[in-house]
């Protein structure tokens, strides 16, 4: 099925031609700049204009071009994430493997530790070694290296600040489908000076 834009069966060739003049003119496209371009009367390009819906087809070629963009965007983004996910996988695949020699070289220290202490190194240079298999483990299966979590100490001096602050603002105590088992602080009496 032909595009709106497309030369239409009942159009002639400089009709088309005169349309393609006009489509290519870009935003300061005008009628009378077309008829001038191709040595035709103004009233004639008003005519074939009316007739082969010109305005509307700009519109559609607009609109054609639009999507067409948004679709080569969209899968260039996407061949992007695919390379990108490709290269991820294959580092994890990587330190997961230096993270397997890591542990296979601490064992064959500790062993040789527990053979002979005076010449196999320190327990701190074994333990190091475990501790940079672990992070790099970690690191291929995408999991957290670092102590992230708060004390429930932190999270309920939050909270408490939390519903004081909504009480505050609403002038309000917090509902108790919402209070998670803190108490409200006595209320804070301003004096004014």
């Amino acid at each position: 099925m032909p595009l709106m834009f497309e030369q239409k069966p009942d159009e002639s060739v400089k009709a088309f031609a005169a349309f393609t003049e006009y489509l290519n003119m870009g935003p300061q496209r005008s009628l009378e700049s077309v008829g001038r371009r191709l040595g035709k009367s103004k009233a004639l390009m008003e005519r074939w204009s009316k007739r082969h819906q010109w305005v509307a087809r700009v519109e559609a070629h607009n609109q054609h071009w639009a999507v067409m963009t948004r679709d080569a965007e969209v899968q260039v983004v996407h061949e992007f994430a695919l390379e990108k996910t490709k290269r991820q996988e294959a580092q994890k695949e990587v330190e997961w493997q230096l993270r397997c020699e890591a542990i296979a070289l601490a064992r064959e220290c500790i062993n040789r530790f527990k053979e002979n202490p005076k010449k196999s190194g320190t327990l701190e240079g074994i333990a190091r070694m475990i501790e940079l298999a672990s992070k790099i483990g970690r690191l291929s299966c995408d999991m957290a290296t670092d102590r992230t979590e708060k004390t429930v100490a932190e999270v309920r001096t939050l909270s408490v600040e939390f519903k004081t602050a909504i009480e505050k603002i609403y002038g309000q105590p917090v509902p108790p489908e919402f209070n998670d088992g803190v108490k409200a602080l006595p209320p804070v009496i301003e004096v004014a000076p």
